[in-house]
């Protein structure tokens, strides 16, 4: 029968069971930073050789290639 009391074993959620925060809420808010989606505006830039061109908004990157040398570009 139970106690009521609060006295009785502890929940069985077992470890890692709980929601913390798991590493996330660290970032630099919405749309900052360098991941995709990062914003309008900064370069893109070739891996490659280090050319660099404009962001253009709704074009990521990775989808551009380098005018020099053909590579795939990457957000800075």
């Amino acid at each position: 029968m139970p106690r009521g009391d609060g006295t009785g074993p502890p929940g069985g959620g077992g470890p890692g069971s709980g929601r913390g925060m798991g590493g996330r809420g660290q970032g630099q808010g919405r749309m900052g930073g360098t991941r995709p989606g990062a914003g309008p505006s900064g370069n893109c830039v070739c891996p490659s050789c280090g050319a660099s061109a404009p962001h253009q908004a709704g074009t990521p990157c990775y989808n551009m290639n380098c005018p020099q040398c053909g590579t795939k570009m990457v957000r800075t």
